[in-house]
């Protein structure tokens, strides 16, 4: 018995490695997708960038938050079979549903997928809990309060819809001062794009790229501070209480230090926005392993701990040994979380599928007009002349002479952008400042934000600031936010009720049943991967995206 249980975990362990590939390939359009569609750098450069971003804070972290031990079940009325079945049940639905979405191209929440496999697997065994008569040690009947933290789920819930309209809301508004602020004929390594002025306009254009650069470059220092580096061994109580108790003399000392020195670099052409960007894709990069690492290998590490537990503690029962020992906080070894960031860094230099989830951001986002990846919907037309119809209504309430003055601000004929670039650097760095910003500010205020949702919803924002919707491209494209949101929901009842059905296929069925999904998984994964690498070689390259990846930047 023991020797099965043992290999349920063996495989578990190998599941992990192969979800850390298959999340790290859905999860790189959170930091990758500014700087490959502002063309910031080359695209082995941005890899390069993300990669030391992913490796540092899996390093640094350290170890798991304890959603995957007690955060959505509550262990101490589950024995140790009922938790293993909950582990192999995620698991096994976790990989198969994050490989169907990469392949199809749609970014999903490993997060939200993680946490409503666990709400499923946890309901089912709660389920037959409840109707078996299960007590606790009183003799009290068990009820659904007892065996899952419904509190936390339900504020995860919450937390994905304020995430997704927050981050839409105000990454429209902020790019659209900073487009008001600059235009699209900003000055970029020293040369104006405005034909009219160049001289003139060199102090100012360097003092207001100086200024961004400040507030941004303190942004992305304060969110590595507060995010990126939160559950790092470095930062001990000591340091968190001198960061707490100085955040404003912080900011307003960053704030002041790097306005002053972005503003020089720009007046000497040195490519300020450019380090902006790359600066922030390696902070989401580095936060993104260092709090996401739970999604692909806590499960699997949780379930090597209950096995350790059963193993010196047991009696031979695996129905009765109950873990109490999960509702202890555990630390992870150095020793996994440096070979995490390992395979998280090859699966992201050798990923096609993250290019592929990586192109469906950017073509959404992208200024100009080309072949759109999705069609055209009913939802998406009534939605888009609603729009239109609101904004023509406020158009109207505001005098003319600002209106053709605001018009002037937005009037992208004139934008020099980079060989295959998508947009231009100024929403780059507002998609990563403005999505660090939020995830830190839902970090501190402890809510269960989504990287991908914020980083997504950001990006959508932003470009609709900047009028890159046309009326010919806005109902394909509101298509395209519509199945990507839609998916992150059928993301969340799809792993809650498949979660459900293995869960009580693997209690019921016990290691046969086991046996049989572990099969089915392997089966799955592998046809997916041989399909997908044959619909790869036959499909034609997205022109746009290949000059993205592929075209030299002489400047970096």
């Amino acid at each position: 018995m023991e020797f099965l249980f043992l290999g349920i975990v063996v495989f578990l362990i190998g599941l992990a490695a192969l979800d850390l590939v298959v999340g790290v390939s859905n999860d790189a359009v959170n930091f990758l997708s500014s700087a490959v569609g502002a063309k910031v750098a080359r695209y082995r450069t941005i890899l390069l960038v993300a990669a030391i971003g992913i490796f540092t804070g899996a390093a640094l972290s350290n170890g798991m938050i304890d959603v995957a031990r007690h955060g959505i079940m509550l262990p101490q009325y589950l024995s140790f079979y009922d938790v293993m079945c909950v582990f192999l049940a995620v698991m096994v639905t976790d990989v198969v549903l994050l490989d169907v979405f990469n392949t199809l191209g749609m970014p999903t929440s490993t997060t939200v997928s993680m946490v409503f496999e666990l709400l499923g697997g946890a309901l089912a065994i709660a389920i037959i809990k409840i109707i078996s008569g299960a007590t606790d040690s009183n003799g009290v009947l068990l009820t659904l309060g007892d065996l899952i933290n419904t509190e936390k789920a339900f504020s995860v819930i919450i937390g994905i819809f304020l995430s997704v309209a927050i981050a839409f809301v105000l990454g429209n508004i902020v790019q659209w001062i900073a487009r008001i602020v600059f235009t699209f004929t900003y000055r970029v390594n020293g040369k104006t794009t405005d034909s009219e002025g160049e001289m003139g306009n060199l102090v100012s254009s360097s003092l207001k790229i100086g200024i961004f650069g400040g507030i941004a470059v303190t942004s992305i220092i304060w969110f590595l501070l507060i995010n990126g580096l939160k559950g790092s061994s470095i930062m001990t109580p000591e340091i968190k209480e001198t960061i707490n108790d100085n955040t404003w003399l912080i900011l307003g000392g960053g704030f002041a230090i790097f306005s002053v020195i972005m503003t020089i670099l720009s007046a000497f052409k040195i490519p300020v926005l450019k380090f902006v960007v790359l600066l922030g894709t390696f902070a989401l990069a580095m936060a993104f392993a260092g709090n996401d690492l739970v999604n692909f290998v806590g499960v699997p590490l949780t379930g090597l701990d209950a096995y350790n537990d059963y193993m010196a503690n047991g009696s031979g029962d695996a129905s009765t040994f109950m873990m109490t020992s999960l509702m202890n906080s555990a630390q992870t070894p150095t020793f996994y979380l440096v070979k995490a960031g390992i395979i998280m860094v090859f699966a992201l230099l050798f990923s096609k599928k993250a290019q592929n989830v990586t192109k469906t951001s950017v073509d959404l986002s992208r200024q100009d007009e080309g072949d759109e990846m999705f069609g055209s919907s009913g939802a998406a037309r009534v939605l888009a002349r609603n729009t239109q119809k609101t904004a023509s209504a406020i158009a109207n309430l505001i005098p003319k002479s600002m209106s053709r003055w605001i018009d002037s601000r937005f009037n992208s004929n004139d934008a020099v952008l980079p060989q295959g670039a998508a947009f231009d650097q100024i929403r780059a760095a507002v998609n990563l400042v403005l999505a660090g910003l939020l995830i830190a500010i839902g970090t501190s205020m402890k809510l269960p934000l989504s990287t991908t949702y914020v980083t997504f919803m950001v990006a959508m924002g932003t470009s609709l600031a900047d009028r890159a919707w046309s009326r010919e491209s806005a109902v394909f494209r509101i298509t395209g936010v519509i199945s990507v949101i839609g998916g992150w929901f059928i993301t969340a009842g799809a792993a809650l009720i498949i979660c459900f059905i293995v869960t009580n296929a693997l209690f019921f069925g016990s290691f046969v049943a086991m046996v049989i999904a572990i099969a089915i998984a392997v089966t799955l994964i592998i046809r997916s991967n041989i399909k997908y690498g044959r619909n790869d070689k036959k499909s034609e390259t997205d022109e746009l995206f290949n000059e993205i990846i592929h075209s030299e930047d002489k400047s970096v």
